[in-house]
């Protein structure tokens, strides 16, 4: 057997075991190694030179903001605000899920944190307020992985490193695309709420008053992105350094503004983000050795060569990148497929044309949608988790919000503006 071949077969044989997907990415590229009779030392190195770089400081940073923000009460003043402002109208919490899960992204940056954080406190809601628990749990998990779409966003990070695009710009491009598939999910949710006569909300419009006592509740975190994204395009800061901002930032608004984050809390705290950040180095360095033996044993270029071969129209080329993507975001986390995948896909994008910065969006919802289609989907396990049901009675319910998430990557992928219109706007 073809080293290559071996090395995506002892991956998935490793996959259908349950091996962690670190592990398995590790495991089948010593083993090429070894076949091969190269020196294992060469692991070492290529796997400490993928984690060594100052761009990726900014995982660390957003992981422990993210986890501030969640202990130090900003996500329950987000989904306070925005349910004064629509929960009167029907499906008015089902509207308030998605409305806070986009603010929330642009605090965490990852779409386990946004579940864990806001369905805690939305799911038990919904319930107690009549809609269905499998529906309310489908929803926050599929709103959830708007985390890594709008920014800041792990996700483009690692593809910035990856495709060596600008990050800033990969933040911009994510912004309208993030929108567009909370406006695609809240859509979906109202539709089924005046169906089934979900969640008339309250009876009475909000005041003036209420409005504005709920705004300043939630104003310091509604201000994180505004920090993060004005600094980043304003030249004050690089997103690595906003990152860092982000996690002080965090820690003053928990400290000395809502009080709610102590000493002993912060302890906790540093052991759950470095417990976090940990997991994704991992996962970054075993899937940098497993990217290189793929272009090494010319497994990039012979796909490559067959794709270019089938078709060089680049809207055919699109149809069947996003095809693979949504089978590989069933098995693979993002940043393992982007270090797997890009290798392979980047040549052919530079030979039909098409902008690297767009496809960094088309990609990243791709394994949104990903993070909410079993087997590897991590947002409907936290979600089954909080609700308390089991994966099945979640995986009914996801349809017709996966339906919804789909419509809006075939807009993403085929109307370029929608993501690259930000960026041109703001002369990016």
């Amino acid at each position: 057997m073809e080293p290559g071949l071996m090395l995506f077969v002892v991956f998935a044989v490793l996959l259908a075991f349950n091996v962690p997907i670190a592990v398995g990415l590790g495991l089948a590229s010593i083993i090429v190694v070894f076949i091969n009779d190269t020196n294992l030392a060469i692991m070492a190195f290529t796997m400490y030179s993928a984690t060594a770089k100052f761009t990726l400081l900014a995982i660390p940073f957003f992981i422990l903001a993210g986890v501030v923000m969640e202990q130090s009460g900003v996500s329950k003043r987000l989904i306070q605000f925005a349910n004064v402002c629509v929960g009167h109208i029907t499906g008015g919490l089902a509207i308030v899920l998605v409305i806070t899960s986009c603010f929330f992204a642009a605090i965490s940056g990852s779409g386990p944190a946004t579940v864990a954080a806001l369905g805690s406190i939305l799911i038990p809601a919904m319930a107690e307020a009549g809609y269905d628990k499998s529906m309310s749990a489908a929803l926050m998990a599929n709103a959830g992985a708007i985390g890594i779409i709008i920014p800041p966003s792990i996700a483009f990070v690692v593809y910035g490193v990856v495709a060596e695009v600008s990050i800033g710009k990969l933040f911009m491009a994510g912004v309208v695309p993030g929108v567009l598939v909370g406006l695609a999910l809240a859509g979906v949710s109202y539709v089924i709420a005046k169906k089934k006569g979900y969640g008339a909300g309250n009876t009475q419009r909000p005041s003036g008053q209420e409005v504005w006592a709920a705004f300043k509740d939630a104003f310091w975190g509604l201000m994180t992105p505004v920090i993060i994204l004005g600094g980043i395009y304003g030249g004050i800061f690089t997103p690595t350094e906003a990152a860092g901002v982000a996690a002080v930032y965090g820690l003053f608004v928990g400290f000395f503004v809502y009080k709610e984050l102590t000493i002993s809390k912060l302890k906790q705290l540093l052991i759950d983000s470095s417990i976090g950040s940990a997991v994704v180095m991992l996962i970054v360095a075993s899937a940098t050795v497993f990217a290189w033996l793929v272009t090494t044993e010319g497994v990039a270029q012979d796909i490559s060569q067959a794709m270019v071969s089938f078709s060089a129209n680049k809207y055919v080329i699109l149809i069947i990148m996003n095809l693979i993507l949504l089978v590989a975001g069933c098995f693979l986390d993002a940043i393992s497929a982007y270090y797997i995948l890009l290798p392979i896909f980047i040549p052919i994008l530079n030979s039909v044309g098409v902008d690297l910065v767009l496809f960094g969006v088309i990609m990243t919802v791709n394994l949104a949608i990903g993070q909410i289609t079993p087997p590897v989907g991590v947002n409907l396990y936290v979600a089954c988790n909080i609700s308390e049901i089991n994966l099945k009675q979640i995986s009914r319910a996801i349809w017709p919000f996966l339906i919804a998430s789909l419509l809006a990557l075939l807009a993403i992928t085929y109307i370029p503006v929608i993501s690259l219109g930000l960026p041109a706007l703001l002369k990016m």
